[in-house]
């Protein structure tokens, strides 16, 4: 079975405070975005798991996809596998790639072994791999809070509008982006904002807390964000804690961008 797991941006990104167990509690929307990787989960005499394209920090061994199989695995007696990951989506972007990973790893193993597993429920599971990861289980935009991982459907699209997404040769970690973060509630709550102003206003109104920090930290993810405003973006921001920053525009521009920097463009169809 295989399977296209899509990244995301967040359409405003409220640190609203530190948590007793140590998390922040955030305000969000995750929107999908169709720029994939590639999945294939296929029955294996043993459980193995290779990745090709872009390179992937860490131990193999630990890569969300695995992961997704063990949680899986322990309410479940689950035949081995072969998961194969061709990676496309840029890594340290904020995009939410390797989550979208791990959690379209539960859909295939859900579809694969007949679990008969209900969105809520591998939502739930999705939840124990990371924070993101349990949007992708959904298909549609989501209000994220708590710490991402509680999902309330949002009213909105932006079917139709063009979106460019680039990410500078520069990692940000998660941590490395918290260390700069004050948390604080904002006035006006992200629903309304994203509900009741009109995409044309968002520029003025519709932040990512993340990005002071970040751009003082990376002037060049600030300087990308500017150079989508001078292309005519009508709303640009940093997705996530960075290091990607996306722009959306009423029509198709044709961008051309440094060494280095990795790009997409494309429609937006939800």
């Amino acid at each position: 079975m295989v399977a296209f797991p899509p990244c995301k941006i967040n359409l405003g990104l409220h640190i609203l405070y530190k948590r007793t167990d140590g998390y922040h509690a955030l305000e969000t929307c995750f929107y999908p975005v169709p720029w994939t990787d590639i999945l294939e989960v296929i029955p294996s005499d043993t459980l193995a798991f290779s990745q090709s394209g872009d390179a992937i920090p860490g131990d193999p061994h630990d890569n969300l996809c695995l992961r997704a199989y063990h949680l899986l695995q322990k309410d479940f007696h689950l035949s081995p596998v072969r998961i194969h990951l061709h990676k496309i989506i840029p890594t340290g972007a904020g995009l939410g790639g390797g989550s979208s990973d791990g959690a379209y790893t539960l859909r295939l193993l859900n579809d694969l072994f007949n679990l008969h597993l209900t969105p809520t429920a591998l939502a739930a599971y999705a939840a124990q791999l990371g924070s993101d990861c349990a949007f992708f289980t959904q298909d549609a935009p989501q209000l994220g809070t708590g710490r991402g991982e509680i999902l309330t459907p949002i009213d909105l699209s932006l079917k139709g509008k063009f979106l460019v997404l680039a990410k500078p040769p520069i990692h940000v970690s998660t941590a490395e982006a918290y260390a700069g973060i004050t948390p604080a509630a904002p006035a006006t709550g992200l629903t309304q904002t994203l509900t009741q102003v009109p995409l044309a206003a968002w520029k003025g109104q519709l932040h990512n807390d993340f990005e002071p920090s970040v751009f003082a930290r990376h002037p060049s993810i600030e300087a990308l964000k500017e150079r989508l405003y001078r292309a005519g973006a009508v709303y640009a921001s940093m997705s996530g804690s960075g290091a990607a920053v996306f722009g959306i525009f009423d029509k198709g521009v044709d961008l051309a961008f440094d060494a280095g920097v990795v790009h997409w463009s494309g429609v937006l169809t939800r």
